[in-house]
């Protein structure tokens, strides 16, 4: 298998130390202060939500920083945003999760224009994605074009090219047409298993002759981070409240997947929980409605996903364990309530749970898909749920964790051998 990190590229590193130079200039240390109060004006949290503010608005704000440094299509890159904190060297690298993140993706952006024509050049996993989406989105996160990874024609060795311009496809394979709203594109790669899936290798290629102008000047990076720093804060509070103005507990709102940022082919139904105490937990009995793809990951309302590699702070249909007729039973509690699906809320009795079905059979959720949700005493779990509903002893919970924490760890690091 080969030895390359598709996250870990040369070209990530040199944008993340970049990023670090920027995030410690005056300028925007200073401007950060000011979108700090600004969010707590807005958002009001509780007290529970304050306690994980200062360690969340870090790895928004960062986040931030990455994002609007890449987003000159006369110099585009191929960057992974939405990472965990790291380390280059003896460099700490902050978090820059955001946007109610997905923890089984790898998302990157590519700038775009629509006057520019471009090649992407890539090569796919060995082990094939169960969800990989080229996705062209305007300024303002709607979907202006779409390339399904698994439509991709390969060459013998997996790579693949793919054509961005605004012609017509032509008899070109792996073709993206532009036009005068596309901005950037919005890749996003499933790792499913994280132990053995791994992202598409990916380098973009502008064409034609050398760029007008140079690269973006400080102060207009300054200008363009600053405004980011600031769009982050607000549209998070904005896409929050889509499941903090329901009742708790309660999960039958769905997002409208053509708009707002949310991702076509994919099923969102969102909406926040409060455990009443620490002897109270939240079932929630999942039905797949035919997807081959779900994972149920806690957020914050902050838009980031709490913890997630030492703790089981999300599940997907690959880390879960199904019931016998195929439906999943998931337990959301502050106590490890001795069940395989348990959803630790990272010592938080409030949050907001982002569910995601995805690849159904024939393009559409089938009959039975859904949730249900119902709060019960933990020492009345046994009594409520079915008996074969799979449960773990204390060593088998410390293994579970122990192979999950090790399946994450390549996309932090280097990855030297496989």
């Amino acid at each position: 298998m080969r030895c390359n990190n598709p996250v870990d590229t040369e070209e990530q590193r040199e944008h993340e130390k970049l990023a670090l130079h920027y995030f410690s200039h005056p300028d925007i240390v200073a401007e950060k202060e000011k979108v700090r109060a600004m969010w707590l004006e807005l958002a009001q949290p509780s007290d529970v939500m304050r306690g994980c503010f200062d360690w969340a608005f870090e790895e928004v704000m960062f986040g931030a920083v990455v994002w609007a440094l890449n987003q000159d299509p006369l110099y585009p890159k191929v960057i992974t945003i939405s990472r965990l904190p790291h380390r280059l060297g003896e460099q700490r690298v902050p978090g820059s999760r955001w946007g109610i993140d997905n923890p089984d993706s790898i998302y990157r952006v590519i700038p775009i224009s629509g006057d520019e024509r471009y090649v992407i050049h890539g090569r796919v996993a060995e082990q094939r994605l169960v969800e990989n989406y080229f996705t062209l989105w305007s300024p303002t996160m709607q979907t202006v074009g779409l390339l399904d990874g698994k439509e991709l024609v390969l060459d013998d060795d997996g790579s693949f090219t793919i054509h961005v311009d605004s012609d017509p496809c032509g008899d070109r394979a792996n073709h993206v047409q532009t036009g005068p709203d596309a901005h950037e594109f919005y890749i996003r790669d499933v790792i499913f298993d994280w132990a053995n899936d791994r992202a598409n290798e990916l380098r973009i290629e502008r064409l034609g002759a050398e760029p007008p102008r140079p690269p973006r000047s400080e102060a207009e990076n300054i200008a363009l981070i600053k405004d980011y720093m600031h769009k982050w804060a607000t549209n998070t509070t904005r896409w929050n409240a889509q499941a903090m103005d329901r009742p708790a507990n309660e999960f039958s709102f769905t997002i409208d997947r053509d708009s707002d940022g949310a991702l076509r082919n994919q099923i969102y139904i969102m909406g926040n929980f409060v455990l009443p105490d620490a002897d109270t937990a939240l079932v929630l009995e999942v039905q797949m409605g035919g997807a081959d793809y779900f994972i149920a990951p806690i957020t914050n309302v902050w838009g980031t996903t709490n913890e997630i590699v030492a703790r089981s702070g999300c599940l997907n249909r690959h880390q879960a364990l199904p019931n016998s007729d195929g439906s999943y039973t998931f337990v959301l509690s502050l106590r490890d309530p001795g069940l395989h699906n348990w959803l630790d809320p990272s010592a938080m009795s409030e949050g907001i749970l982002t569910l995601r079905w995805a690849e159904f059979a024939g393009g559409r959720p089938g009959e039975d898909f859904g949730v249900r949700s119902r709060l019960v005493p933990l020492k009345e779990l046994d009594q409520t749920l079915p008996a074969d509903t799979p449960r773990v002893t204390p060593a088998e919970r410390e293994e579970q964790l122990a192979a999950r924490a090790a399946s994450y760890a390549w996309r932090l690091a280097r990855e030297s051998s496989r």
